[in-house]
């Protein structure tokens, strides 16, 4: 097997919290406390979870757009995680991103060429004037834009529109990896597949690399490869895809994908309701991250932090349960 392209190792971000009137410390939200994983070259990862799980904070962890408390991240086997602002520079070019929001990442003041341009001009990636203007052009075809576009500005398009000038500007750089945060979320249903499509078309053609960061399950399932949940800032399962859909071994994985509405006319889904709310991040409860929500909770989970084990066939589980019951009560 080739090395992977991009290697989690330990990642761990806290963020102070201050108050007072001096504006001290107390405490730290636990954001993101020791995620491991690897995305191989032409995969899709996907990280899933409830909102504040700490998915979108490792992506913008591997992107070197704050320091990380701990842990080391690795792009094509050179750690990144301690370079340079100077050295991060070629990095950047390698590593991309799609925001949430296609409308608050683009520069409204700026026409979609000059949008286009700027990452080319900025890694030195056009020999002239004229290769500038036909790379310009071709990102415009690779996202199905017509070139009568390149001179409007984004307010005068569409959100899937402008996604797809986001995606044509990520893709400027040649980049080996992009990040997709939550890239199809604030989009239409239909306008949602078309974008998806999109995205699986260009990583065949130019083979890369998608850590797609999504609450949207039914997403996930058509487009990813394998999957990582997460809860309140630790991986809990891993696993391919169809695993994950087909047998989910973790039982916060098991809730969140009872509540994924049934397509099929006449089904019907069984919702897992999870008592009490997610715990605060800047107090995380000891043992396991789920107990204070588990159903099948008993006494080690509450002092024992559970560690992800292999569940085989690429399966990975961090929980105490040797087997799942479907009623109530721990294996043990």
């Amino acid at each position: 097997m080739s090395a992977p392209l991009l290697q989690v190792n330990d990642l761990k971000k806290h963020f102070p919290v201050r108050g007072g009137l001096f504006g001290r410390s107390s405490g730290a939200v636990h954001a993101v406390d020791g995620v491991s994983f690897e995305v191989g070259r032409g995969e899709t990862l996907s990280l899933v979870g409830e909102s504040g799980c700490g998915k979108s904070t490792v992506g913008r962890a591997i992107l070197r757009l704050f320091d990380i408390t701990a842990g080391q991240v690795v792009l094509d086997g050179r750690r990144i995680d301690d370079l340079s602002p100077g050295g991060l520079h070629a990095i950047r070019r390698r590593l991309q991103v799609v925001f949430q929001d296609p409308f608050s990442s683009l520069n409204p003041r700026m026409r979609v060429r000059d949008i286009l341009a700027e990452p080319i001009r900025n890694f030195g990636l056009a020999k002239s004037a004229a290769d500038l203007e036909a790379r310009v052009a071709e990102l415009m075809d690779t996202v199905r834009l017509p070139h009568d576009a390149l001179n409007r500005r984004p307010h005068e398009f569409s959100g899937g529109q402008r996604q797809r000038i986001g995606i044509a500007r990520a893709l400027a750089a040649e980049p080996d990896l992009i990040v997709c945060d939550e890239a199809v979320s604030a989009l239409d249903v239909s306008v949602k597949a078309q974008i998806v499509n999109l995205l699986q078309d260009l990583q065949q053609q130019f083979g890369l690399a998608l850590l797609f960061i999504s609450h949207d399950l039914a997403v996930v399932e058509h487009m990813t490869h394998r999957v990582a949940v997460m809860y309140l800032g630790k991986i809990v399962e891993m696993a391919p895809s169809h695993k994950i859909f087909a047998s989910p071994a973790h039982p916060y994985t098991r809730a969140l994908l009872s509540a994924v509405p049934v397509p099929k006319p006449g089904a019907v889904r069984n919702p897992i309701v999870l008592k009490g709310d997610v715990p605060s991040p800047i107090n995380p409860p000891s043992g396991c991250r789920f107990n204070t929500r588990c159903p099948f909770v008993f006494d080690r989970c509450k002092s024992e932090e559970p560690t992800l084990r292999s569940a085989g066939g690429g399966q990975w589980v961090a929980c105490h349960l040797e087997t799942l019951p479907e009623t109530s009560g721990p294996a043990v």
